[in-house]
């Protein structure tokens, strides 16, 4: 039986037509190879429905959809129809709001009443944000004597893969949808093979706004079959993409194996909160469980390692212990009281669970948590703490990417700085100091692509997202966002004579 390109879903209190086929010239269509996926609700552990599952030869088609798009009509397109394009896709994800967040949640596992909603809302203020960028796209003159004048253009690249992550499917791909549009390029994006329902639908929002057949093309498959065929097209111009360390690694090389394209790599972090005894001690405690605990941990940039001054270090343990039994609540994520919902799946469940049992084993003291969080069903695990924790210690040195967080002491700014640099990651990082010459030494000598003072996991879609070491190549959001979708081409001419 061939699996249809949509279907009727039911998700709490919202029913909706599911799109399920590849997402290839503003049609949905099946796989060639037959093969299909299943997406499981991590809530309930149920499949939610089936979807197709692209291979090289979806890949090539929608590539060359895409290419064909570009020469044919995008590449003339002015900017001022690109940017009344995502304004026009932004008020769409605002009327189909409701059923973007439903899917969100169920799909995910994000609670609705705030994660889910707030990452739709996220995608409309990128669209929004970048429509105001898109006719303003301008090079330089540059006149360095007489003899000769010059000028910059702005070009896009073309066509661009961008390949998405499972704990952020809308957001992450309006961060890379936004500029690569705005900026005149054409998109071939893959879906995560665990969360791909929710830009499935977006597809539909695509062709109500009125973009061109090809200009961005939506397949679901996974990453040997459809994301690394992506990553090495010799037909595709550059590669974005968000996900883990070891999997980017793979997306250089392929790239540079093939047509030695562009990359924009936002890979993995195992970020640090530094306290001071200084700082508003009630609010660090806030943020150091804000910044761990949203979005179940599972977030690049989470603090997850929180470095606490020696002098408030038991105090600050007693607190944050508190603070997470109180304020995280688990559930149902369509349950509007609910904050914390479940890992995506059962194997990113069991991952975590296999750094909790590691931290336990390796001498951490477990101050809360440390378990799996339901007896029924879901993929529910308890927001957990450990205290007293050394540097070599596994759950220190790499990205456990749920809800767990480790605590250790340091006594100097320089102890502290040394404890902040010590990994190989180097994404983001918060510093708590009421100290303003503390915070901006601390501040510039930390390796991470953003430091928060004061805050944490606050990111502004106006302001630049990306990685040190690690954790990536480029940046995405704000105006240098945009330098990733565009190449720099000189004109130069001669206004002199050859003697």
């Amino acid at each position: 039986m061939v699996l249809p390109v949509s279907t009727k879903i039911t998700l709490g209190d919202v029913t909706y037509e599911q799109p399920t086929g590849l997402f290839i010239n503003n049609q949905f269509v099946a796989a060639k190879n037959g093969k299909t996926l299943a997406t499981v609700n991590p809530a309930t552990e149920k499949v939610i429905t089936e979807v197709h599952a692209a291979d090289k030869d979806d890949v090539d088609i929608a590539v060359a959809a895409a290419r064909k798009a570009y020469k044919t009509v995008w590449k003339k397109t002015p900017g001022a129809e690109r940017s009344k394009l995502l304004h026009k896709l932004a008020d769409l994800m605002e009327e189909h709001r409701a059923t973007l967040t439903a899917i969100e949640a169920a799909d995910s596992g994000k609670p609705r009443n705030n994660n889910a909603t707030y990452d739709v809302d996220e995608c409309i203020n990128v669209f929004n944000y970048y429509g105001g960028w898109a006719d303003k796209i301008q090079g330089k003159t540059i006149m360095e004597s007489d003899d000769k004048f010059a000028f910059t253009r702005h070009q896009p690249f073309g066509v661009c893969g961008q390949i998405i992550p499972w704990n952020y499917p809308l957001a992450m791909a309006a961060w890379k949808i936004g500029p690569a549009i705005a900026t005149g390029n054409v998109i071939v994006l893959k879906t995560a093979e665990q969360t791909p329902l929710s830009m499935l639908y977006f597809g539909n929002l695509v062709v109500k706004a009125g973009f061109p057949p090809g200009v961005i093309n939506i397949i679901s498959g996974y990453g040997k079959d459809a994301g690394a065929p992506l990553a090495s097209h010799m037909d595709v111009d550059k590669i974005a993409f968000t996900g883990s360390t070891a999997t980017g690694k793979l997306i250089m090389q392929m790239a540079a194996a093939s047509n030695l394209k562009a990359v924009t790599l936002e890979c993995g972090g195992k970020s640090p909160m530094l306290v001071f005894d200084d700082a508003d001690f009630e609010q660090a405690v806030k943020w150091a469980v804000f910044g761990i605990m949203y979005n179940q941990g599972q977030v690049c940039c989470a603090t997850s390692r929180l470095y606490v001054q020696d002098t408030i270090y038991d105090k600050f343990v007693k607190a944050i212990k508190a603070e997470v039994e109180a304020s995280t609540k688990m559930g149902d994520p369509f349950n509007d009281e609910v904050g914390h919902g479940p890992q995506v799946t059962d194997v990113q469940q069991k991952r975590v669970l296999s750094y909790i049992d590691a931290g336990k084993k390796e001498g951490a003291t477990l101050v809360t948590g440390g378990e799996a969080g339901s007896s029924g069903n879901g993929f529910y695990i308890k927001p957990t703490v450990f205290a007293d924790v050394k540097p070599e210690m596994t759950i220190v040195r790499e990205e456990i990417f749920g809800p767990v967080v480790v605590v250790g002491k340091f006594s100097t700014e320089e102890e502290a700085l040394e404890l902040a640099n010590d990994t190989i990651y180097g994404l983001g990082a918060a510093i708590f100091t009421q100290n303003i010459t503390r915070a901006h030494k601390l501040a510039n000598e930390i390796d991470a692509g953003t430091v928060w003072i004061n805050s944490t996991n606050d990111s502004d879609i106006r302001i630049p997202f990306g990685g040190f070491k690690m954790s990536g190549i480029g940046s995405e959001l704000g105006e240098y966002g945009l330098k990733t979708y565009t190449q720099v081409k000189s004109v130069q001419i001669n206004l002199g004579s050859r003697l």
